[in-house]
């Protein structure tokens, strides 16, 4: 494809190289002659003075500073590099395509549901009264347990599991081995001090538009429901305890864990190793920053950070005055000696 064709589908304006021939995308550094790069992060700047690519996506106003001894770099320019990068991925990588049909391996119950064009891949097991929508895609070992319903073009990877009555709103992604629906942690305390296990009879709901990645759990409520809203992502190894709500558009990065009945927000980010306290609210539009314990609610808009989580600027002054502990430490047991020595 030439660059100026490239430039064209993605609605770029294109500064210099309208001819060269473009055959793939790649990072700065990895990218070389007949590649295109991007420029998200403006600490990278100076990367663009070297890097062997033939063209970068970059915002209109950033200038490009260019090595004299290396080749032109014709820049694409654009309101968000990152996302257009993101589509013209698309452009350079066609997915592997699965023909409807079920393998002769699946084991599909007589009353379970299978809308046209959905794909049953290999050793896969669809129980009494499931139902799986148009252009589904089990990839193959999935499980899907009785009386869930799941929407159109739903795709799950190996090994991922949808838990009785569980519900899959349209194009949602299920990465390998994720589980929807597993029990939640729900006991109750005997007498003698032993567990009683509770029923776990609410499901989890996922809405359209909702991915859940490799090995990530999303547990069901003992009463009620599970729900994770519109369009939200879940990283890997994160858990979603029982009678959790998160919002639309929200993002749970790596290895959160939401104890019981937490509520998050629309368009909330809790980066990697987030940890909630159950029963608590954070609200739309809050950023948690990554290995924070959230013991309370946090307001809309907020930027947490540390344990217990606090606003982040609060939290900064926090760890720079722990920095400086030690010389206080020492200055105060100077102090006593002094004082010691004076009586």
């Amino acid at each position: 494809m030439k660059l100026h064709e490239l430039a064209q589908r993605l609605e770029c304006r294109l500064d210099g190289g309208a001819n060269v021939e473009i055959h793939g995308l790649a990072g700065i550094e990895q990218a070389g002659p007949g590649e295109v790069t991007f420029l998200a992060n403006r600490r990278y700047a100076p990367n663009l003075k070297t890097t062997r690519a033939s063209a970068v996506f970059v915002e209109d106003g950033v200038e490009v500073e260019r090595d004299p001894a290396k080749p032109p770099l014709a820049k694409l320019r654009t309101a968000n590099p990152y996302l257009t990068f993101a589509k013209a991925l698309e452009l350079f990588y066609e997915a592997p395509k699965y023909a409807p049909g079920i393998h002769h391996t699946a084991v599909v119950a007589p009353t379970a549901h299978i809308a046209p064009g959905a794909h049953i891949g290999p050793y896969c097991f669809i129980d009494e009264e499931a139902a799986i929508g148009e252009n589904a895609v089990l990839h193959s070992f999935v499980t899907i347990y009785r009386g869930a319903r799941i929407g159109k073009n739903f795709f799950a990877h190996a090994h991922a599991v949808v838990r009785e009555f569980c519900k899959i709103g349209d194009r949602v992604i299920l990465q390998n081995g994720a589980v929807i629906g597993g029990d939640g942690l729900g006991y109750a305390k005997n007498p003698d001090g032993t567990w009683y296990k509770m029923v776990q009879s609410g499901p989890a709901v996922l809405e359209d538009d909702v991915e859940v990645q490799a090995n990530a759990c999303i547990d069901r409520a003992t009463v009620g429901e599970t729900r994770i809203g519109r369009g939200t992502k879940v990283d890997d190894l994160v858990l979603v305890g029982h009678a959790s709500k998160v919002g639309g558009n929200s993002m749970l990065c790596g290895q959160v864990g939401l104890a019981g009945s937490t509520r998050i927000g629309d368009n909330c980010i809790l980066a990697g190793q987030v940890g909630t306290a159950g029963h608590l609210t954070v609200g739309d539009g809050a950023v948690i920053t990554a290995q924070s314990g959230v013991p309370n609610d946090v307001p809309e808009r907020a930027l947490y950070s540390g344990y217990p989580a606090v606003e982040n600027r609060e939290w900064l002054r926090m760890m720079a005055a722990l920095h400086r502990l030690p010389e206080l430490q020492k200055r105060v047991l100077d102090l006593e000696q002094k004082f010691s020595a004076k009586t």
